[in-house]
């Protein structure tokens, strides 16, 4: 029967199938994620939502890295096995088995140099947002300087990076983090010039930042006035940790720094008038939403 010669080489794959079987069972063995051991909720640190992506990015590189020889491997070994149990000697055929073994080994190369560059710019995302981060734990001080600083506060379909309450008003912290260029001398260019709707990088332009900025600032000073009942002062704030802003140009109704001395920009800011009451009642909000929505996060 000249169908057996097909359906025997197929022994050959079972121990690459049992292999792959293995690897696709560990690839999300590495979970980062921890909970509180006090009531189960998801426990937050700055910049969570980038450490949740470099962990599927890592999960990734490893089922593309495992998967990747013994996807390549397979019509090596079924074409060994063919050549056992064929009753002839087909030259295409076995030719065709090494053309798809190359053309996989590409694909699996292209895929990991995919990842690799991904995994490099998620870790220079998180970089930018712990050091913004620990910039703004600064400001957590004892009750007689009460400010309160939130990390990865979700708002109407996006993630705000930190949420800043000061004695006299609430600043939106949104962290950018971009790869500085070279000139054609080695020296590296870190200027970045600010304008009313858009960033201009050396050699590129970005709108898309300012944008979610003001988008999500927007969002959070309707979110507080409905539920408090009165407007509350909210300031949206675009930071670009490493680069040297140059702010002639830029809009007065954000605030786009390097994010050097941060802390310090933002408790020397007024915003407006925030009484102690409307103050306590932003952080309370905040805190319910927070624990609101790590609750439904939870498994």
């Amino acid at each position: 029967m000249a169908w057996l010669e097909y359906l025997l080489p197929l022994i050959f794959l079972f121990p690459l199938a049992a292999t792959a079987v293995i690897v696709l069972a560990l690839r999300n063995l590495h979970d980062a994620s921890v909970t509180s051991p006090f009531d189960a909720h998801p426990l937050r640190e700055p910049g969570q939502s980038l450490r949740d992506r470099l962990d599927r990015a890592f999960a990734g590189l490893f089922l593309n890295g495992a998967m990747g020889p013994i996807v390549t491997l397979a019509p090596l070994v079924y074409g060994m096995g063919r050549m056992l149990f064929a009753s002839e000697q087909d030259w295409i055929e076995w030719a065709l088995y090494g053309v798809l073994c190359s053309v996989l080994v590409l694909v699996y190369c292209f895929l990991l140099m995919r990842d690799f560059q991904r995994i490099r710019r998620l870790k220079l995302g998180l970089a930018c947002e712990l050091a913004v981060g620990q910039e703004l734990e600064r400001l957590i001080r004892p009750e007689a300087h009460p400010f309160y600083v939130f990390h990865d506060v979700p708002s109407d379909g996006a993630t705000i990076d930190h949420v800043v309450v000061t004695p006299h008003g609430v600043f939106v912290v949104e962290t950018r983090a971009r790869t500085r260029p070279f000139s054609p001398s080695g020296e590296e260019i870190d200027l970045v010039h600010v304008e009313p709707t858009r960033l201009r990088f050396p050699g590129w332009s970005e709108r898309q930042p300012l944008d979610k900025t003001r988008r999500v600032t927007r969002w959070l000073s309707n979110w507080l006035a409905e539920l408090i009942g009165k407007p509350v002062p909210v300031m949206g704030v675009l930071t670009l940790p490493g680069w040297k802003v140059e702010t002639t140009q830029a809009p007065p109704d954000l605030l786009v720094v390097s994010g050097d001395g941060l802390a310090t920009t933002l408790a020397e800011m007024p915003l407006g008038e925030l009484d102690t009451a409307t103050h306590d009642a932003v952080i309370q909000r905040l805190l319910e939403r927070a624990s609101r929505l790590d609750g439904q996060a939870a498994p």
